[in-house]
């Protein structure tokens, strides 16, 4: 595979190409650096809502006409949002990329949001929301994060309140468009078979034209400091598991520590996929599933982070087994986290994490979409080299840097804890509708959201 290239539009919009001729086969995607990150009570879920908007067509390309013409070129397209950004992407024969570079670039400038249409997504995403409502794990994550932090905007869900989606208007949702959708908020990836100097050349012709755009506002809200633990009891009619979700907070995917903190993760659950919609992984002889499953306490426990943009949270999840204690699922996590603080880890377990984490990280990069996924989020976090870099970084992990990220994050002065009860014998009632969960979206332009 060759070396990925760089480059800068007069606009800003940057560009990142990778040759890969392994198979017929190419992607093109464009990220924009805005998410739930970038919002504000009153307007919560507006980046997922415009996202959603992109598909209705433009000027040039009336409303399903986009992907009629995917589909007979073979291809696939869709779109998701997070809380650090919103990225479109397509797949397609590589000498049919430039059809996906025209339709980006006119939708950047050029997207329509008639009332009506609107007023229709209005009801689609409501609805997107009233089915994550039914999730206990989404609702406690949703109040965790909330309680987690006071002031970032991290604290918002991906979908929004359900108050402000009601609320919402077209002038809102076309000025975040205006406000964020731009070259020089935008990052171009392009990989698969073909040369690198020619999809450059299109990607100028189709974007180079398309003014700069407003500068971005600023984010000036730091999470202060949390001194103290944190808790939140959520209870709900229905159901009878109890669920538990435990939050650190740790550094930003600059940190010098990332790599570190992501091979603690390894230890307690097994090494996994590192974006927030892919982290499939995990494994039975990881400390957490030995010390929970295994002994009966519960059906599922799991630990993640996700680099992000600023500052975040190290989470550990379990579901309680059906008539099992919650506090002795948190006492035993506890025990799993508090080991890491002060027992060196195995040299035989840190290899086998290490092993994980390359080849997790390899098969991320088995494919042109994969590739382009794991790039472009890293371009948006960090920087595109930090996500090539990541394998020799795990490798470089020490004993003693696990101890030290360990005792360092994962303490009790910046642990928020949050558990959900159900109220046995109870019926969902209508009453319930405003509970709220958290929830990853992507956009599919038939089919509407996709779970991960």
């Amino acid at each position: 595979m060759s070396t990925l290239r760089i480059h800068t539009l007069d606009n800003g919009l940057t560009i990142l190409l990778q040759e890969s001729h392994t198979v017929p086969i190419a992607t093109f995607w464009v990220w924009y650096r805005v998410g739930s990150r970038n919002e504000m009570p009153g307007t919560t879920g507006i980046s997922h809502w415009v996202e959603h908007m992109l598909f209705k067509g433009t000027p040039t390309h009336p409303k399903g006409t986009l992907t009629r013409y995917i589909d007979r070129l073979g291809g696939r397209w869709n779109a998701f949002t997070w809380k650090d950004y919103t990225a479109y992407h397509e797949v397609l024969p590589p000498e049919l990329l430039d059809v996906a570079i025209r339709l980006e670039a006119d939708r950047m400038a050029h997207t329509i949001m008639d009332p009506s249409e609107v007023d229709s997504e209005r009801t689609v995403i409501i609805s997107e929301r009233e089915g994550s409502e039914n999730h206990p794990s989404y609702l406690l994550r949703e109040e965790v994060d909330a309680i987690a932090h006071k002031v970032h905007p991290y604290r918002i869900p991906v979908i929004g309140w359900k108050d402000d989606l009601r609320v919402i208007t077209r002038d809102d949702l076309f000025h975040h468009y205006r406000t964020f959708y731009h070259p020089q908020n935008a990052i171009a990836v392009a990989i698969g078979a073909f040369e690198a100097d020619a999809m450059l050349e299109a990607i100028t012709r189709a974007f180079g034209e398309v003014p700069p755009g407003p500068p971005v506002p600023p984010m000036r809200v730091r999470e202060p400091e949390q001194e103290g633990e944190r808790r939140v009891v959520l209870q709900r009619p229905g159901g009878a598991t109890s669920y538990l979700h435990i939050a650190y907070h740790v550094p930003a995917a600059t940190h010098p520590d990332l790599a570190a903190l992501l091979v603690t993760d390894g230890l307690l659950s097994g090494f996994k996929g590192i974006l927030p919609f892919d982290q499939a992984g995990g494994g039975r002889s990881s400390r957490l599933y030995r010390a929970l499953v295994d002994t009966r306490l519960a059906t599922d426990v799991s630990s993640s982070m996700t680099p992000s943009a600023d500052p975040t949270l190290f989470r550990v999840a379990a579901t309680v087994r059906v008539g099992g204690e919650v506090g002795m699922v948190e006492e035993r996590i506890l025990t799993e986290v508090d080991r890491l603080t002060r027992e060196p880890v195995g040299a035989d377990e840190l290899a086998k994490v290490k092993k994980q984490a390359k080849a997790q990280l390899i098969f991320s990069r088995d494919g042109v979409f994969r590739l382009a996924m794991g790039l472009g989020a890293f371009a948006v976090v960090d920087e595109p080299a930090a996500f090539e870099s990541l394998v020799s970084r795990i490798e470089r992990v020490t004993v003693d840097d696990v101890v030290r990220v360990a005792a360092t994050y994962l303490t009790e002065r910046t642990r928020t804890v949050g558990t959900y009860l159900p109220v046995l014998g109870a019926t969902v009632s209508a009453s319930q509708a405003a509970v709220r969960p958290e929830v990853f979206f992507m956009q599919t332009p038939r089919a509407g959201r996709v779970r991960p």
